[in-house]
């Protein structure tokens, strides 16, 4: 027999899932609704992206070298001065990266199909076929022509709001909503942003996370996130992050809106059955940092490695409990960023206190060496015991400073 599967989602999750299996010869379908989707999204990938997924350097618009972080009271902390000279953090369009990561898992023998997944049927049997029911966008209709397909496993990889999730009941998961504005500036303002991203921190701009400023080809998109997500509320925080950075924004003209659901934990199921869940689907985004481009790839990357694993190449059809094998690897590998992650954001976003405390902490040269390393390469660095002792200290320090220890 030869294996079927069907990934719902062309995002970096879906397409990097269907390079791999299609590179080992599994017949493999690629399901994405909008082509032309653009996500709002920071665009922020680690230099380890680059290398890991073989990027070229032609989809990155910027490297950043250096990053500013702004407290709520406006104090700056200049980042980045650890930075080796091939070290940056690459920013992306995603219309720009998506459609690059489509193209190469079509390439490999992705078969690519532009429709919408409305309803996903469950076998009854173990042996069962999954069958997919879909709007097919390619002809010239609005609503698209019905069609059915039948795989032996589905990969979910379309986003927050899944639908593969759903027809699994995968359970809920509580998210976040990221606004962002896309703003072309004059030549002068955007010479300021040439290398150079912006976080602010502040109950202004954000109270769970933070807002951002970050260059683009040739525009920066600003933007911010927050977990109360009702319409009043987030247009107070855009706001707020426009009126932070107005002196450097002064001149630009709005050229894109975007708003999304990002999920703020894993799904209390990932994989049900012979059906998996990757990327936002699956809540891979992490706590603090809101990332969600490298551990959405990754995640990917990870559930197809073990499909054409247990497959043998696509020689039989894995089980369920072969597929978690894919969930038990990724939260062995990842499961301790996640915690240092969620902590910090408990500790640091509080209040503004604590923010001012966190911001004072980044202007130490130890403190931005262990940020960066552990964020460029995707490993929670070790500090040696004089160093991280040194940090401890001044975290506290900080926080006494901030009156940020209070309850």
């Amino acid at each position: 027999m030869a294996l079927r599967v069907a990934i719902v989602g062309g995002g970096p999750a879906g397409a990097c899932a269907a390079e791999v299996l299609a590179k080992a010869g599994i017949e493999t379908f690629l399901l994405e609704r909008k082509l032309d989707n653009v996500k709002p999204c920071g665009g922020a990938i680690p230099l380890c992206m680059v290398q890991e997924f073989d990027l070229p350097e032609s989809i990155i618009d910027r490297k950043v070298r250096r990053m500013k972080m702004i407290s709520p009271s406006n104090v700056e902390v200049n980042i980045g001065q650890t930075l080796k000279d091939d070290e940056y953090i690459g920013m992306v369009r995603r219309e720009v990266f998506d459609q690059f990561l489509r193209d190469r898992a079509a390439s490999l023998g992705a078969q690519l199909i532009n429709g919408t997944m409305y309803k996903l049927d469950i076998p009854t049997t173990d042996k069962g076929k999954y069958k997919l029911h879909y709007a097919d966008h390619s002809g010239d209709g609005l609503q698209g022509e019905d069609k059915t397909l039948e795989v032996d496993l589905v990969i979910g990889a379309d986003g927050a709001n899944s639908r593969v999730a759903k027809a699994i009941d995968a359970g809920d998961y509580n998210y976040a909503i990221a606004f962002q504005e896309r703003i072309m500036l004059p030549p002068d303002k955007m010479d300021y942003y040439q290398d150079l991203a912006e976080m602010y921190v502040g109950d202004d701009v954000s109270p769970d996370f933070y807002a951002w400023v970050f260059p683009k080809y040739d525009h920066v998109a600003v933007g911010t996130g927050t977990m109360r997500p009702n319409q009043a509320k987030i247009k107070q925080l855009q706001a707020g992050i426009r009126q932070r950075a107005a002196a450097k924004l002064r001149g630009g003209k709005i050229i894109k809106v975007e708003a999304h659901p990002i999920p703020e934990h894993p799904r209390p199921r990932r994989v049900v059955g012979r059906v998996a869940l990757v990327g936002d689907a699956a809540g891979t985004v992490t706590k603090s940092s809101g990332e969600g481009i490298y551990f959405a790839a990754k995640s990917a990357r990870m559930c197809a490695e073990a499909i054409v694993e247990f497959s043998e190449k696509g020689a039989r059809v894995p089980t369920e409990a072969d597929l978690k094998v894919y969930i038990k690897r990724w939260d062995k590998m990842y499961g301790a960023t996640y915690l240092v992650l969620d902590v910090l954001q408990r500790v640091f976003y509080r209040s503004d206190a604590t923010r001012e405390a966190f911001v004072e902490m980044c202007s130490d040269i130890d403190v931005q060496k262990l940020t960066f390393d552990s964020y460029l390469y995707k490993t929670v660095t070790v500090a040696n015991p004089l160093t991280q002792l040194k940090i401890t200290a001044k975290t506290l320090g900080s926080l006494i400073r901030g009156n940020a220890l209070a309850p």
